[in-house]
């Protein structure tokens, strides 16, 4: 995303879009409603990012509330060049309706995972297979003009630290904010720690990254 979150609209510690404010009870209410159905979260949560064991594979679930509006957020989302600049790999569609095909070649590799688009409902919802995960973003615009995005990763359990870390360092990226070049080691062992006796062993990065 071009615009970065606006830097004189400080967290408030109160403000839901404090990370440190999302992990709350596992029976909390979801912001998103209906369309964001993610199951019962385990307690194996932390402040970055909670982990719902109650489906078929764990879901990572992650939420943020962006500057820009909705359609600004969408086309940082869906955009092959605004894409580059938070997202972990290239991302070609043929279209973003359902049944599209979608490849994601990583650079400076010979990786590239395929997946096609579930579903888009431009501005609001869209979700995709990324190789063997489902990625799932949901957009609800908020009354001063700024975005509550829910972002979803459903992925293979022994990678799921890792992921969540990552998620963490890309997420940041979206809403124009700079990342230490340490700070995927801190979130990697938070989410190791709370992870592991829900999930088991934790994967680190993958080779030569």
């Amino acid at each position: 995303m071009n615009n970065p979150a606006d830097p004189a609209d400080p967290a408030d510690p109160a403000d839901p879009a404090d990370p440190a404010d999302l992990t709350g009870p596992a029976d909390s209410a979801d912001p998103t409603g209906p369309l964001d159905p993610i199951g019962p979260a385990s307690p194996a949560q932390v402040t970055e990012v909670t982990l719902n064991t109650g489906g078929a594979r764990p879901v990572l679930r992650f939420e943020r509330v962006l500057a820009q509006p909705p359609e600004a957020v969408w086309r940082a989302i869906t955009d092959r060049e605004e894409l580059k600049a938070w997202f972990p790999s290239e991302v070609i569609a043929d279209a973003w309706e359902p049944g599209a095909r979608i490849s994601f070649p990583f650079p400076g590799t010979d990786m590239t995972l395929t997946g096609s688009v579930l579903e888009a409902e431009e501005p609001r919802v869209l979700a995709y297979t990324w190789g063997e995960e489902t990625l799932r973003f949901v957009l609800t615009p908020e009354p001063d003009g700024r975005t509550r995005l829910v972002f979803t990763d459903e992925t293979p359990p022994g990678i799921a630290a890792r992921n969540a870390a990552g998620w963490q360092i890309c997420l940041t990226h979206l809403a124009g904010e700079n990342v230490a070049a340490d700070a995927w080691k801190g979130h990697f062992d938070r989410c190791v720690a709370a992870f592991e006796p829900a999930l088991g062993a934790q994967q680190g990065p993958p080779a030569g990254s």
